[in-house]
């Protein structure tokens, strides 16, 4: 099992920046760098939405957040961040970590297809 925990989200003007962690802990058999890592976020009464995910080095990251945010992973550290820059009202909501072991790039988009999950972080940004 893995466990996933993330950190660093708070309350923001629009325009400020944050950065969000997440670190894995557990044993599952698989090192972490061989996980494919992704963030997504949900918003009051809205769906889960893909934000962007990093896997074998290569990052994809929806159009919504293009340019503005970008992930990051130490492999050392069992940790993996979200640089979020330029940051609007709409961004607004709670950020989860996911961990999956089996990803082909054209899942990388799907909740479903991931194995673990972190609890989730509020991100509140006012304008």
């Amino acid at each position: 099992q893995v466990q996933l925990v993330e950190s660093g989200g708070g309350l923001v003007q629009a325009g400020g920046s944050l950065r969000l962690s997440c670190t894995a802990s557990g044993n599952s058999g698989i090192a972490f760098s061989r996980y494919a890592m992704g963030w997504f976020r949900q918003a009051p009464g809205g769906a889960r939405e893909f934000i962007g995910s990093i896997r074998l080095g290569n990052t994809y990251y929806a159009d919504s957040v293009k340019g503005r945010y970008s992930i990051s992973r130490e492999n050392a550290k069992n940790s993996v961040y979200l640089q979020m820059n330029s940051l609007k009202p709409e961004d607004t909501a709670v950020y989860y970590c996911a961990a999956g072991s089996r990803l082909i790039v054209s899942s990388l988009n799907n909740w479903n297809a991931y194995d673990y999950w972190g609890q989730g972080t509020q991100v509140t940004v006012s304008s």
